[in-house]
């Protein structure tokens, strides 16, 4: 039996690598989505047909109600929310690896891994490492989820000495780790779950909006670390491979993230970036409001278009919300039947969080070809004649190339400026989720469409029509 099922974990793992490979591309990911759940069904089912399973009907009870609450959120979620939506199972991951030591800590016998207060070292460091990236993970996650979902404020929220508070703290976490090794008290188990909750929240708190994508990919990646740690200490090696599997792909995106916004990956791990720009107030806000802009109608922007030899369109979290983007591709259709070359231009944060946007185009069976990231289409913006933003903020400001004092000076962004005529959809001139002003609305080859995406769009297409 213990060998068989180390053969179906075997087969779960490759699901499992064969699901992160389909992942990479949209053209796949519907294959990916099936070994995912191919590998996961053959996980559970292994597991439950261990001989050392207490109780079938707490285990089936726990599924179908996680099952029914899953199930539910996934009928009812939005696209729009799916960045928080991830970083709420993120929590819980984080949550169950912190519920799942205690119960080994407190009934080690249960787990082959020793007696109360006798429990090997081995066993000990895994426990507590488990521990301590799981509860970090579940507070990170829920100030993220907070931030995200509007409940607090998207703004870098710091003060004096917070690194050094930081850095102190996770010395402390150390040095009781260690003593946790000699000493197997309850006091410094539990000592370590409020010490890496506080860390948790502390780390995430002076990270602001903008890179906020970052810091959700980074939770992926502290979620998957923290049960592979508590894989160990269950023996289970599929929990193992998965959780390194998360771990490690969740910390490569991040890095690839971070390349493309120009950050630090040790900054993003320590909780660090956002917090110099945030401590002032977010450059141009206030009176720039008050400049004037150019404002056209949907019959404009369909006359430009329709005389236009190439457009390229910029998608962002703007167009998620309308859920425009079906009325966007009967609009670059009726530009192709016109002989204008339509692209779309995809930053990797749009949407806040990697993928988003590529997943909406899908969706609305955008082809793949035309579908390009920053940096394959950033060079092209100068020799096109419209670029077409439609929702898209923070990606798309001047700022984060002329202001040093901007919270994304730094950001490589989509040269929209660079194109003949700026179209840019939007429902008022407030600022986007960084919380500045895109200097891009005052510019003299900008047009500013203002109204819901979907209906400016819809508008657009029956001027066309």
């Amino acid at each position: 039996m213990e060998n068989l099922s180390a053969f179906a974990y075997l087969i779960a793992a490759v699901c499992f690598i064969m699901s992160l490979r389909g992942l990479s591309s949209p053209d796949t990911a519907r294959r990916g989505n099936m070994f995912g759940i191919a590998g996961m069904v053959i996980a559970i089912v292994t597991t439950l047909a261990m001989p050392n399973v207490l109780s079938y009907e707490l285990i089936i009870a726990g599924i179908l109600i996680g099952g029914a609450i899953g199930t539910g959120i996934a009928l009812k979620i939005q696209m729009t929310a799916l960045p928080q939506l991830v970083a709420a199972f993120h929590s819980l991951v984080g949550l169950a690896a912190v519920f799942v030591a205690g119960a080994a800590f407190y009934a080690p016998e249960a787990y082959g891994i020793g007696e109360a207060g006798n429990i090997g070292a081995a066993s000990l460091v895994e426990m507590s490492l488990g521990t301590a990236i799981g509860a970090i993970t579940f507070t990170g996650s829920i100030v993220a989820f907070g931030k995200l979902q509007g409940i607090f404020r998207s703004a870098p929220v710091t003060f004096a000495g917070q690194h050094m508070l930081n850095a102190a703290l996770g010395g402390l976490l150390v040095l009781l780790v260690i003593w946790m090794c000699v000493d197997q008290s309850a006091t410094l188990f539990w000592a370590i779950v409020l010490l890496s909750l506080a860390i948790g929240f502390l780390l995430i708190i002076p990270i602001g909006g903008a890179d906020m994508p970052v810091v959700v990919s980074m939770l992926n990646s502290y979620s998957g670390w923290a049960a592979c740690g508590i894989g160990f200490t269950l023996a289970n090696t599929a929990l193992i491979i998965t959780g390194a599997l998360v771990g490690a792909s969740g910390a490569i995106l991040s890095y690839i993230m971070c390349k493309g916004m120009n950050r630090s990956i040790i900054n993003v791990i320590l909780g660090g970036f956002g917090a110099d720009a945030g401590a002032g107030p977010a450059a141009g806000a206030g009176g720039e409001d008050d400049r004037p802009v150019k404002a056209g109608s949907a019959d404009d922007a369909a006359f430009l278009m329709e005389n236009a030899s190439s457009v390229i369109i910029v998608p962002g979290y703007g167009m998620a919300v309308a859920q425009a983007q079906h009325a966007l591709r009967e609009m670059g259709d009726l530009l192709k039947e016109a002989g204008v070359k339509v692209r779309y231009a995809i930053h990797p944060v749009a949407g806040r969080m990697p993928g988003h946007m590529n997943v909406l185009l899908a969706e609305a069976n955008v082809p793949y070809d035309d579908v390009l990231e920053l940096e394959e289409i950033n060079r092209d913006f100068a020799q096109t004649d419209i670029a077409f933003v439609i929702g898209a903020n923070d990606v798309t400001n001047p700022a984060a190339k002329t202001d040093p004092a901007s919270p994304i000076f730094g950001m490589p962004i989509l040269d929209v400026e660079k194109a003949g005529q700026v179209l840019f959809i939007k429902r008022s001139m407030a600022s986007g989720y960084a919380g500045v002003q895109n200097e891009l609305f005052f510019r003299d080859n900008t047009m500013m469409l203002f109204g819901d995406a979907k209906h400016v769009v819809e508008d657009i297409v029956k001027s066309m029509e």
